[in-house]
């Protein structure tokens, strides 16, 4: 094993991730696994090693399932598009795009990485049913892709009911659900709203706000509630993403 990865680390130029399965099979002790991480970042410093190898990882590998409280280390939630790993002509319980699409969302509102399987057939051709789904992530990436990429977690659940994430100044929020009428958002410095629009198209969406009383008197910066319009032209028949910007 310790010649393999030796080999695989030394042969094929900059390696930038090595993604360990199992590690239950056996002990920390008879995996080497100190010396073996040893090796690996001797070779290759700058590479990650994943939360397999009993207790080198650099990142953790939640398996079909989001984690209710986000991992105090980086992670990634590892899903198959199906129930099945490998190709598996008898597995037909596709999840839906918009399923994965929703999961996609709620991975990165709680600052994780979705690492999503595909299982070729035996002809190396990826199965049509989830061709389908990847091109339907495409799409919706197409015109979403700012929310997701690069972001860090956006507001508590207290604050807003679905994922959100953040960029700078600028807040998405996903909507997994069709809202009735308008949504609300809490804690967020109202005076400071620049401006709330959709993000595929850039519609702009009208709000209203409100604090306490004498917050709004006496408090120049005061926390209180936006509520915002979302009509039925804007909605988006996966996840629609509606940016705050705020004046910070």
């Amino acid at each position: 094993m310790f010649n393999q990865i030796r080999e695989l680390l030394t042969n094929y130029g900059q390696i930038d991730i090595i993604w360990f399965d199992g590690s239950w099979e056996r002990t920390p002790e008879q995996w080497q696994a100190q010396k073996l991480a040893k090796m690996i970042r001797d070779l290759q410093p700058n590479i990650l090693i994943n939360d397999r190898l009993p207790n080198c990882g650099d990142f953790e590998t939640p398996e079909q399932f989001i984690p209710p409280h986000p991992p105090a280390h980086p992670w990634e939630t590892c899903l198959t598009i199906n129930e099945s790993w490998g190709y598996n002509s008898d597995d037909c319980n596709f999840k839906s795009s918009r399923q994965l699409i929703h999961t996609l969302c709620e991975v990165a509102g709680k600052g994780g990485n979705l690492l999503l399987n595909v299982s070729p057939m035996g002809n190396g051709q990826i199965p049509p049913e989830q061709l389908e789904r990847l091109k339907d992530i495409a799409d919706w990436m197409g015109s979403h892709c700012e929310s997701i990429l690069d972001t860090t977690p956006g507001l508590e659940p207290w604050q807003f009911y679905g994922p959100s994430t953040r960029k700078g100044d600028r807040i998405y929020l996903h909507l997994l659900m069709k809202p009735y009428e308008t949504i609300s958002v809490r804690g967020i410095p109202i005076k400071r709203v620049k401006s709330v629009f959709v993000l595929a198209d850039g519609t702009a969406l009208t709000y209203t706000s409100r604090c306490a009383i004498m917050d709004s008197i006496l408090n120049y910066n005061p926390l209180g509630e936006l509520t915002i319009d979302v009509p039925e032209s804007v909605i988006n028949p996966y996840v629609t993403v509606i940016c705050i910007d705020i004046d910070y």
